[in-house]
């Protein structure tokens, strides 16, 4: 059992720290910019709540975050009263949030100024992954430093690997979200012709589910997209903010992202409609709102 301290309890965070907490047995204190949910977890999993990121950490062995974005990891870390100034020598600390590669190896570096060990780890899997403990993570660290947290970090995680030195894990994540980009404007594209074609969406998922068209987006979203339900995992407004730290990482390399740009200002027009808050495979409602108009 480790002491363990979980900042950021979103829809995400909540869960993980649960996981922690019941399938890792360690010992896990939690920190919330809303106190009110703190205290609920608290009483839910019979762990502990501090006020401050900086209380949440001390003496503890391994520090978790899943927060918004670079701004707010960079506060609950090394701003006043973040976690980085409640650190032991020695402990690790490791970020579930995505963000840019470059905070990732900002605050590896701050973190080994203290004596401590930082992995950039964000995950993919969405809500429901979290809910069953069953995400995927990707790393960016040394590899003494992610051998040490991999245990931990697989109390909610179904995979957990380390892509490369810091920064690889913040990278990986944005393979991963310009894939899903691309796919869920193909699957969008291609329910919208089956219906215009007067063709049962359901006959044709089962015809071309098991060939070359196959994908996570259509065996678990083809459904509620037909229907125009979307509320069911990741929200547009996450998936710009993750578009923006792909595209602007991509000009910084001097990668090629077009589908990834188009997609991108498809996610705005989205948002335009009031789906701000609607799960990213509401790409097809721009397609059948044009109907509309």
């Amino acid at each position: 059992m480790a002491k363990v301290a979980f900042i950021g309890l979103g829809v995400m965070g909540y869960p993980m720290a649960g996981y922690l907490k019941t399938r890792g047995g360690h010992d896990v204190t939690v920190y919330n910019r809303t106190t009110a949910k703190a205290e609920k977890w608290a009483a839910e999993y019979g762990g502990k709540f501090a006020g401050t990121p900086k209380e949440a950490a001390e003496g503890c062995d391994f520090v978790f975050s899943c927060v918004g974005n670079d701004d707010d990891l960079r506060s609950v870390t090394t701003g006043p009263d973040g976690a980085f100034h409640g650190l032991k020598e020695g402990a690790i600390f490791v970020d579930n949030t995505t963000a840019s590669a470059e905070v990732a190896r900002e605050l590896h570096e701050a973190a080994k100024a203290k004596g401590c060990g930082f992995i950039d780890a964000p995950v993919s899997g969405g809500q429901a992954g979290a809910e069953n403990g069953a995400l995927t993570v990707m790393c960016g660290g040394d590899q003494d430093v992610f051998e040490k947290a991999k245990p931990v970090i697989e109390c909610f995680a179904k995979f957990a690997g380390l892509m490369g030195e810091s920064g690889a894990g913040q990278l990986t994540k944005m393979v991963n979200q310009i894939c899903i980009a691309g796919l869920v404007q193909g699957l969008s594209e291609a329910i919208h012709f089956a219906k215009k074609a007067d063709l049962d969406v359901e006959k044709v998922i089962s015809a071309i589910r098991g060939g070359a068209a196959q994908s996570w987006q259509m065996e678990n979203r083809w459904e509620t997209m037909r229907d125009g339900k979307f509320d069911y995992g990741f929200a547009v407004d996450w998936m710009r903010k993750d578009l923006g730290i792909c595209l602007k990482t991509a000009n910084d390399t001097g990668a090629r992202l077009p589908v990834t740009a188009l997609v991108d200002q498809f996610y705005a027009e989205v948002q335009a409609m009031g789906g701000k808050r609607w799960d990213t495979s509401s790409l097809i409602a721009r397609l059948e709102n044009a109907d509309k108009k």
